[in-house]
């Protein structure tokens, strides 16, 4: 299965994301994407690649690319991490796409999240990355990985 993660900007949220996701699911693809080109290119936000290495995630050798429409084609199941993220997805969806696109806390209900929240403005970044554990934990029961 070919998963991808999209946030806004492609440097907290979506490759903490693939970076968890792709330790703990093997045998799935993963990449990771925003929703905005600000940081097209760069590495994942300092402080988010210090707080997922503390926890045995590297993160160093992503870097951000932003969404496009083609990526409903290449990937089996598209997540995002909050609502916005998903609006602008859909905004993008070819008119005969079935990719399924989810809520990435769809895959942790019992947290009671309806979003992961963006350690970039909350700076809780240990805070994100629990959260993205639960969920990713979540989405591997889902999918049977």
């Amino acid at each position: 299965m070919n998963v991808l993660f999209v946030c806004l900007g492609n440097i907290c949220r979506s490759p903490a994301a693939e970076g968890v996701f792709r330790q703990i699911a093997h045998g799935c693809a993963t990449d990771s994407a925003g929703t905005g080109s600000w940081h097209v290119g760069e590495p994942p936000y300092g402080p988010m690649q210090d707080a997922a290495r503390a926890r045995g995630y590297d993160l160093s050798d992503l870097r951000a690319r932003q969404f496009s429409a083609r990526d409903f084609d290449r990937f089996d199941l598209i997540i995002g991490m909050d609502a916005s993220n998903i609006a602008n997805i859909e905004r993008l969806r070819p008119k005969d796409s079935t990719t399924p696109v989810r809520l990435f806390t769809d895959y942790a209900p019992d947290t009671g999240m309806d979003e992961v929240p963006d350690p970039y403005y909350t700076r809780d970044f240990d805070g994100a990355l629990d959260l993205i554990e639960l969920c990713a934990k979540g989405l591997c029961r889902d999918i049977g990985v």
